[in-house]
């Protein structure tokens, strides 16, 4: 019998360190939100969660706080999360259905079980029924559509806001898998710091994103050197100030985090078995999450590993996807589904 039947009403949550993106079963995606709450410091209230609470990160009075609960993929904040989960899954329900949700959540594949634990309690305080963990690797394999069941394997790269997941999956499992907390927010403050050492200039992440955005890349620009200009404080007068700072600047800032993911997926590639390594010689390296926007970043991949590199159409929402095609398709998946045990 499915772990779901059809009258459940069944979510898919991607609860990344950057964005919160949740699928409904027979909706789709219905919220794309920042992972991010703002609260009073002296009683503790939450005032936004979400797009509002984004837009007040380094702009808040002293009786307000921005809190990113999640760190690194993984909790940081128990209790905000938890504040976070219940009103995204408040604003789904509603009065619609009768009965509590159960619930998919997709997790980096190298977090400990404590870990593991403490996204399941905040799922269930939050008001779910059930809930299963799904590593992300396989996450995003499933919602690009690769047929994870096949013998055959595949190589993703899944780089997010808070780990970048490198994984070959053959046969419904995860044969090889390399985690690392480097990634996109590791890239906003490689920016900040560059910015801060070479020119005085404190920014804050909001605008280490935009730059990144804008002009950031791991690999020369084709078109040549662009340019921007970023609005901060200068560290050593207070006073505010602009700076003009070149696209091949921001590509040495980014260096050093962009080298670190290269070296996890080299080793990733050290470590897989030779008849799967021929695979990947004919299927490619397939690239999702946030951070493989970065320009140039699947040629420097290409330049490194001499492999086919393919970004799919849609990297920032291949995670929920992949737990609404389980939530949607049980019985196919049923596999890679486990319940949390309670301790």
């Amino acid at each position: 019998m499915p772990i779901f039947d059809i009258l459940s009403n069944d979510i898919g949550i991607d609860l990344g360190t950057a964005n919160t993106l949740v699928f409904v079963k027979g909706r789709g995606i219905i919220l794309n939100e920042p992972s991010v709450v703002a609260i009073e410091n002296e009683t503790g209230k939450v005032i936004a969660i979400g797009h509002d609470a984004r837009e007040m990160l380094g702009r808040t009075p002293g009786h307000i706080r921005t809190v990113r609960p999640l760190k690194d993929g993984v909790i940081a904040d128990f209790t905000m999360t938890e504040e976070m989960l219940r009103e995204f899954i408040r604003r789904i329900i509603r009065k619609r259905f009768l009965i509590k949700p159960r619930i998919v959540i997709s997790v980096p594949s190298g977090i400990t079980e404590v870990e593991r634990r403490a996204v399941t309690e905040s799922a269930e305080n939050a008001g779910a029924r059930d809930v299963f963990l799904l590593n992300e690797p396989m996450a995003a394999a499933i919602g690009v559509g690769i047929p994870v069941e096949e013998p055959r394997g595949n190589m993703i790269v899944d780089i997010g806001g808070g780990t970048s997941e490198i994984a070959v999956i053959a046969l419904s499992g995860i044969v090889n898998n390399t985690s690392i907390r480097i990634a996109g927010d590791e890239m906003d403050e490689a920016i900040i710091t560059y910015l801060k050492r070479e020119y005085n200039l404190a920014i804050g992440v909001n605008t280490a994103e935009r730059v990144k955005i804008q002009i950031g890349s791991a690999y020369k620009l084709p078109g040549g050197e662009e340019h921007t200009d970023i609005k901060g404080r200068d560290a050593v007068d207070g006073l505010p100030k602009t700076l003009r700072i070149s696209s091949t600047e921001i590509r040495k800032a980014l260096d050093e985090p962009v080298r670190l993911i290269m070296q996890a997926l080299r080793r990733a590639l050290e470590h897989t078995p030779p008849e799967l390594a021929s695979d990947i010689v004919d299927r490619g390296i397939i690239m999702t999450g946030g951070g493989s926007l970065l320009r140039g970043f699947d040629q420097r991949i290409r330049e490194e590993t001499n492999l086919p590199v393919y970004v799919v159409d849609d990297p920032l929402t291949c995670v929920v996807m992949g737990t609404g095609r389980i939530i949607n398709n049980t019985a196919k998946y049923s596999k890679l589904l486990a319940r949390e045990k309670k301790p």
